[in-house]
């Protein structure tokens, strides 16, 4: 038994800010000497479009699923001539993984469990606790028959076999957390995720800290990167850094590993007149994008002193004016292009690639749960978003399920993450309506 487990005791930070996938931190002041620096798009419009064909649909939910949100009928927009039910039932779902054997392996990071949903016909799945007592369980990924699970403060790996996970050991451990005696608590991004490379070698993520926190990059290990265990074990090393909340965390059917990254909050405005430094709402509420990109050794992406600027496709940086004013802590032209982005504050969590599953439109491209914003206004809606593959790149965000959210900005729901299964379906967490999905094109 591990000396600490406190799964059920997640904080009001984690669940305020981890959780939900943004959060403030400490803010730097401004240089007194503005500089010039390119101008950044403050356009309020999302770069989400609508595939053609879609439909609004209710939600199919059996009697005994029926409980709060969906003791009343609830909308959603999806494509034209597919539905959307309630699959399952279970408390705060985030990741999946599908097993080997075909059941769909779920976390919930605030129960310490790792559940299994054993699929029944067209019936409510069998359900069981695969793993217990866990800290913080988030990302689930599998190599063959080896089931990875990134705790909180380290990743284990498994040997799957007839339903059970079993001889734990740990791929990467001392990882921090809210329980590291040096944060004292302050933690708001502490949940990890894993994924698999084709080669066997384990990626991870480690977020920051909080929205500005500079002493992640320097910190031991490296707070805010994506780390590399090489295949058949090894020390972790970083393999991305300046990536804040890398919570989306996939690899592409061309073997390259994929991130979507929450990106940071209240930045100040860049442009010399006649605001500059300041923290603008209107400038705040689209800026920066949230980033989609493709990872390589060594790859930077800028938190805290670069931001993106653009949208949505080969997005440039900037220098950020509170942390970086000078341009002296990195240079924020000399960073390549990222590849993909969406609206600022849209909080992408899980990430997934299908290939050759779904129909056409969608047979290949990445599925990502969007959270929704915490801090903007009007909020940005959640949704489960795709991004066609094309030639090793992705092309534009479009939604493939919407309508969580009412023209009030209320909201019903809020996926998490989203990934086919082999009937062919898309499969959907929600922790905020405590269900999981089945989207199911027609046959």
């Amino acid at each position: 038994m591990r000396e600490s487990v406190r799964h059920n005791r997640i904080g009001v930070l984690v669940l305020g800010c981890a959780l939900l996938a943004g959060c403030s931190g400490e803010q730097s002041s401004p240089s007194s000497t503005p500089t010039p620096t390119a101008a950044p798009s403050s356009s309020s419009t999302s770069t989400t479009q609508p595939v053609a064909g879609t439909q609004t649909v209710t939600v199919e939910v059996a009697p005994d699923l029926g409980d709060s949100p969906f003791d009343e009928p609830r909308q959603a927009v999806v494509p034209k001539g597919w539905t959307l039910s309630v699959w399952a039932r279970t408390s705060r779902p985030r990741l999946m993984a599908w097993a080997p054997d075909g059941a769909l392996l779920v976390s919930v990071p605030s129960t310490g469990q790792v559940l299994s949903f054993r699929p029944r016909g067209d019936g409510p799945p069998e359900e069981s606790v695969l793993l217990d007592d866990l800290d913080e369980p988030h990302g689930l990924a599998f190599d063959g028959p080896t089931l990875y699970v990134a705790q909180s403060d380290q990743v284990d790996g498994y040997d799957y076999a007839g339903g059970a996970a079993t001889n734990p050991r740990v791929v990467a451990g001392g990882l921090p957390d809210d329980r590291s005696p040096d944060l004292r608590g302050a933690y708001s991004h502490v949940l990890k995720s894993v994924a698999v490379g084709p080669d066997g070698a384990v990626y991870f993520s480690i977020g920051s800290t909080g929205n500005i926190s500079a002493d992640d990059r320097d910190a031991t290990p490296p707070r805010a990167t994506i780390m590399r265990v090489p295949p058949g074990g090894g020390p972790a090393e970083p393999f991305a850094t300046g990536v804040r909340n890398g919570t989306g965390l996939a690899v592409a059917p061309d073997g390259a590993v994929w991130i979507a990254n929450n990106g940071r909050d209240n930045i100040a405005f860049p442009d010399p007149e006649p605001s500059y430094g300041e923290v603008l709402p209107d400038y705040v509420d689209d800026n920066p994008p949230e980033q989609i990109a493709r990872l390589t050794p060594g790859r930077e992406l800028g938190w805290p002193y670069c931001n993106n600027v653009g949208a949505p496709a080969d997005l440039p940086f900037v220098r950020d004016v509170q942390t970086n004013p000078d341009g002296e802590l990195l240079d924020c032209a000399a960073l390549p292009p990222v590849e993909q982005s969406m609206g600022a504050h849209s909080a992408p969590l899980g990430l997934s690639f299908t290939d050759g599953v779904l129909p056409e439109p969608y047979a290949s491209g990445a599925l990502v749960g969007v959270h929704g914003s915490w801090n903007r206004q009007p909020p940005r809606a959640p949704e489960v978003s795709f991004y066609p593959w094309r030639d090793g790149g992705l092309g534009d965000q479009q939604t493939l399920v919407g309508g969580f959210q009412a023209d009030d900005g209320s909201r019903w729901g809020r996926p998490v993450a989203a990934t086919t299964g082999p009937d062919g379906s898309v499969y959907i967490t929600d922790d905020a309506a405590d269900a999981i999905y089945r989207l199911t094109p027609p046959a």
